[in-house]
């Protein structure tokens, strides 16, 4: 069975292997079978891989945080499940692989839709509707402020939001952005620049803005702050600028804004996931929650890239391209070192048909990663790995 796999903990593009590693057992009771469908490169997986996530496994270990399948075996007293039945794979049970085995418990067959985006219900939908439950001040027709309001949580948040009866003020850092938020149902989409503020309060005036969302930490958090009404509340989720969270003192002592911070396994909040799903599902497979999607890519694609690293490799173990660097034909088939990406070092071998999954693996600033993307090399975008039971899928 292939898999993804890591045996120390490192940046992305030098550290994945691709492995051949033995089928998993038999389901016991309790337990069903999974044929993986799809896996989301998250930006969740990128920091498991690096060592630096809350949830850190032993060494080596399969990677991948979420995804969908489907049920192929059903261990006994399973009574709510039947093989064919698509799943979530349950998170955190390392997902990149073509099969595993997991606990019953907790499964529920998805509504027929598309996989990809089903692929992503497990993580962002459910962190975007356990957010917004976040102020216990939320009332019809309030407002919400949120910082990147592009990615999988922000744009599950505008969809959930709407479905409240809740209006959205999204930041973005590209104009190109905000008729296509506004297209998706932001009411009001913003550049995070200078000026800002001033025209969020011309457009909603006092209208009530109890609760901000920050997935961006650093100077972000002080303009998210800034919008949010007397005694708001600020929940810092993520930190894609690698920076501190950073507030005006008077944000904090006049307007007694309350900042506090959210992560989804916490044991205080995974109880509340299994709601958050039938809230969000219905709205994933109604394409009411969707996120551009930039790539799918085979697993044996990541085999392909480890031979053309391992021919370059090779070429300058030989002495031939000391001075010259990476040749332009690209990193190949060679020796019988692990599987890997092509690093950042090998981007000028890549094939250019190869370049967007290194992109994808690649840290562009602290705390940051380039996904690759058919328009903007910088988007925020999922890209997905694709899988099945036996055999692997792509577009």
């Amino acid at each position: 069975m292939r898999a993804v796999q890591i045996r120390t903990f490192g940046e992305p593009g030098i550290v994945l292997e691709l492995a051949d590693l033995p089928e998993p057992p038999a389901p016991a009771a309790g337990e069903v079978l999974i044929g993986v469908e799809h896996a989301p490169i998250n930006m969740n997986d990128l920091y498991l891989i690096q060592g630096v996530y809350p949830v850190r496994p032993s060494l080596p270990s399969v990677v991948g945080n979420e995804g969908v399948g489907r049920v192929l075996a059903i261990g006994r007293g399973v009574d709510h499940l039947k093989v064919g039945d698509r799943v979530l794979v349950p998170l955190y049970s390392f997902s990149w692989r073509e099969r595993l085995v997991a606990p019953a418990a907790g499964l529920s067959a998805l509504p027929e839709a598309d996989p990809r985006q089903l692929a992503m219900l497990g993580i962002n939908p459910p962190t975007a509707a356990l957010l917004l439950n976040e102020s216990i001040d939320l009332r019809p027709g309030d407002w919400v402020a949120q910082n990147a309001a592009n990615s999988g949580v922000g744009r599950s948040l505008i969809a959930i939001a709407k479905a409240r009866g809740l209006k959205t003020l999204n930041f973005v850092r590209r104009p190109e952005l905000v008729p296509e938020l506004q297209a998706v149902g932001g009411d009001l989409v913003i550049v995070d620049q200078s000026g800002a503020l001033d025209k969020i309060r011309a457009t909603i005036g006092d209208a009530r803005v109890p609760l901000g969302i920050d997935g961006v930490a650093g100077q972000a958090s002080a303009t998210i702050a800034g919008v949010l009404s007397e005694s708001g509340t600020l929940v810092v989720y993520a930190l894609m600028s690698g920076e501190p969270v950073t507030i005006a003192p008077f944000d904090l002592i006049a307007k007694r804004v309350v900042v506090k911070g959210f992560f989804l396994n916490h044991p205080d909040v995974e109880l509340k996931i299994p709601s958050a799903l039938r809230e969000t599902a219905p709205l994933v497979a109604s394409g009411v929650i969707r996120v551009p999607i930039a790539a799918t890519y085979r697993l044996t694609y990541l085999n392909r890239l480890e031979g053309q690293q391992a021919r370059q490799r090779a070429r300058v173990k030989g002495g031939r391209d000391e001075e010259a660097g990476p040749s332009r034909r690209g990193c190949g088939r060679g020796d019988d070192s692990a599987h890997r990406l092509c690093t950042d070092v090998d981007r000028g071998a890549s094939t250019r048909r190869d370049r967007p999954l290194v992109r994808a693996l690649q840290p562009t600033g602290p705390g940051r990663y380039a996904h690759a993307t058919r328009t903007h090399p910088h988007r925020r975008l999922r890209v997905m790995l694709g899988v099945s039971a036996g055999r692997v899928l792509g577009s």
